[in-house]
């Protein structure tokens, strides 16, 4: 690799002095020329030009050297141009100052770019977080007042705001993941916990729609993010009752090896949807036939399972469910 790349500077550096090894070989021609037609012995001819050959080699050797070296440093620059922009090699010709006049120009308009395009997103992420907060009064309010009437019409209304609610947490979710401000904090947390907290938010669908739910306690400890991973978990409980008929089941399990499978019996992914149902906004062929899916909710899993540093995986047969698996090993830390 490394003879490669010396032969391909190599090659750079003679197209690049192509003029001048021409114009050298042409003056020599000249001189050669003239000396031959005073009748200067062909022997100090020679001489004369295997000197100027070696002096011009010797100029050519330097300047490689330096062409190299220049290349390299351009190089390491290039990994922090967005940093080091205005810190170019000193400019050794006329191009080469405007070349880093013209860099240093537009580095300017990228950090101006740069600064608005994160005011905005910074004025994004405010606006949603606070639209989200208060629009949790309202919804507080209408479940108060549907629950003080046990209703069938209350129940069915009380379902539709848990999707609402769903839906809000979604938005914020989205936004914050793209956010340089995520409030990760990765400790040891009681994974029977963190499941516990996503059963308990969907306790109440699990019972409207007459859903089997399997679980057995578990006494595993992960290296994680509370708040993100109970977001997965809540993500992955809703597809399953999303897409799993009245009288299903849906399993949580945890192996030994720290890998939570969330399955259940519904419908199944079809296998040409199964490679894609992680992209952004790909709802697939029961997606669509529901008319009511965003195709975000497995993309923000994997995007959050990126983030905590987690592997996620699916699997499914038509007909017969689908299992989502979650490893949360890791690898340990050696201390000093």
């Amino acid at each position: 690799m490394k003879k490669e790349k010396r032969e391909f500077l190599l090659l750079r550096f003679i197209r690049q002095q192509a003029g001048v090894i021409a114009a050298f070989g042409l003056f020599a021609a000249i001189d050669g020329s003239i000396l031959f037609l005073y009748n200067v012995e062909r022997e100090a001819v020679c001489y004369a030009l295997g000197l100027c050959a070696f002096v011009g080699l010797i100029v050519l050797g330097i300047e490689y050297v330096r062409f190299c070296a220049a290349h390299r440093e351009r190089q390491q620059r290039l990994c922090n141009i967005g940093i080091t922009y205005e810190e170019l090699p000193a400019a050794r010709t006329l191009a080469e100052e405007d070349y880093r006049q013209m860099i240093r120009a537009l580095g300017e308009i990228y950090q101006a770019e740069k600064t608005d395009y994160n005011r905005q997103r910074q004025d994004s992420l405010d606006y949603y977080s606070t639209w989200v907060h208060q629009i949790k009064t309202p919804i507080a309010a209408m479940r108060m007042t549907l629950q003080s009437d046990d209703t069938q019409e209350n129940r069915e209304l009380l379902a539709e705001l848990f999707r609402i609610e769903q839906y809000v947490e979604m938005v914020l979710s989205y936004i914050r993941l793209d956010s340089d401000q995520t409030d990760f904090v990765f400790q040891e947390y009681d994974l029977d916990g963190i499941i516990r907290q996503a059963v308990r938010k969907y306790a109440p669908l699990f019972v409207k729609t007459r859903i089997h739910l399997v679980y057995e306690p578990v006494q595993v400890s992960v290296l994680t993010d509370e708040k993100w991973l109970l977001f997965i978990i809540e993500q992955l409980l809703s597809n399953a009752v999303k897409y799993t008929q009245s009288g299903g089941t849906v399993t949580i399990a945890v192996s030994e090896d720290q890998v939570l499978t969330v399955s259940d019996t519904g419908m199944g992914i079809a296998p040409e949807d199964l490679p894609r149902i992680f992209d952004k906004g790909f709802t697939g062929y029961h997606g669509r036939a529901d008319k009511k899916a965003t195709g975000l909710g497995l993309y923000l899993c994997r995007r959050t399972a990126d983030k905590l540093g987690i592997t996620i995986r699916a699997s499914s047969t038509v007909g017969e469910g689908s299992s989502f698996s979650l490893d949360l090993r890791r690898e340990p830390v050696a201390m000093d």
